[in-house]
């Protein structure tokens, strides 16, 4: 058995620099996957769907789409499309400037207004086992926080495209190989300060362990501030397309803190596990930092409207 572990270590030593580098373009292209080939992956697991049948983005929404293409610059509009999503806020994947271009998912009630819910009532929506009762108290302040003025559906789309424009996809897949290549560089450093290159195999095993657990820790780390730092950069460019847009932005955060603090009334101990009383998500395990705040989203948004009226 020591044997074929010191074997394995010899080869792990002479082909280091090939296996890392096969591991890191390896674990880059896994999450690279579904924004290579969006279409046949996101798509099929976002897709809206009624009695069996995909739902087809209606006119209106498509309209909409092309605007906010127009609005922020977007050339060569073929790069993008849109198709009916579930959910309550749009979704997207996929790399512009490659040939599967990116797709944007754009939910029912966003073809909601003030004089047509259908959008949103015709929905059922399950919270602990039970329907929500739109007549209800609940249900109409849920049904309120679900509908969105043009200008606030217009920021929504914006935001998923200035995100995969800027490349956020590629940019959250580099995390995960940088920390891994951060694994070997732990491991050098840690044996070259206590001498263990050709120290006995059990400690030099520990050091390897230990550099594995400061990668994870790196890598959650890493990513969360990656994502909050995408997060707020599509908020500024999708508000910064014009005022109108900016206001929408403000706005589509007012209803989703809304939304989420109706949910936490809605879902008891599960909604207070989930959703903080500000209206923002709780983390979801112990080594991720805090979700990119809603609340903090939207006073960055404010921020630069005040910046425009001085």
């Amino acid at each position: 058995m020591a044997f074929r572990l010191l074997k394995y270590s010899v080869l792990l030593q002479k082909y280091r620099t090939p296996l890392l580098v096969a591991s890191c373009g390896g674990v880059f292209a896994a999450n690279m996957f579904y924004h290579l080939f969006p279409d046949m992956s996101y798509r099929q697991l976002y897709q809206a769907w009624h009695k069996g049948e995909p739902v087809t983005l209606s006119e209106k929404l498509e309209e909409v789409f092309q605007e906010v293409l127009k609005d922020y610059g977007i050339s060569s509009t073929k790069n993008f499309s849109a198709f009916a999503s579930f959910g309550f806020h749009p979704v997207g994947a996929g790399v512009p400037w490659l040939p599967a271009g990116a797709q944007i998912g754009i939910p029912a009630n966003f073809n909601s207004t003030t004089d047509n819910l259908g959008g949103i009532t015709n929905r059922s929506i399950f919270i602990n086992g039970k329907t929500v009762d739109w007549s209800s108290d609940a249900g109409s302040e849920l049904k309120e926080a679900l509908m969105f003025s043009p200008e606030a559906q217009k920021f929504a789309i914006a935001r998923e495209v200035a995100r995969l424009q800027s490349g956020g996809p590629v940019l959250n897949a580099a995390v995960a190989p940088f920390c891994l290549g951060g694994v070997w560089v732990y491991s050098v450093v840690l044996k070259q300060v206590f001498g263990l290159h050709t120290g006995p195999l059990l400690l030099r095993g520990a050091v390897n362990v230990l550099a594995l657990g400061l990668g994870a820790v790196s890598y959650f780390l890493t990513s969360d501030a990656v994502s909050q730092w995408i997060d707020y950069t599509s908020d500024r460019r999708a508000a910064g397309v014009s005022r109108d847009y900016a206001k929408g932005g403000v706005e589509f955060y007012d209803k989703i803190l809304s939304r989420n603090k109706t949910l936490r009334s809605l879902m008891g101990q599960k909604g207070e596990e989930m959703y903080a009383p500000s209206g923002n998500l709780f983390p979801a395990h112990l080594l991720q930092l805090k979700h990119t705040p809603y609340t903090s989203r939207r006073e960055g948004i404010l921020a630069l409207l005040k910046e425009e009226k001085a």
